[in-house]
């Protein structure tokens, strides 16, 4: 639980939309709209690099 904390509230939130992304992502891919599967699939590769993003800008200015 301690990692819980230490993520924090809205990283947590944001790593589960992204895995409800890649789960959407797959269902739609699987179910035969292949195009619509890969763009909803890129979605969550962008947001993790939004993340990882403002991660970087947060650091730089402490």
């Amino acid at each position: 639980m301690d990692y819980f904390k230490k993520l924090g509230t809205a990283n947590l939130l944001m790593l589960i939309l992204c895995a409800v992304i890649i789960i959407v992502a797959e269902y739609l891919f699987l179910t035969g709209d292949q195009m619509h599967g890969i763009f909803v699939g890129l979605w969550a590769p962008t947001l993790l690099g939004v993340m990882i993003y403002l991660k970087l800008v947060d650091h730089g200015s402490k």
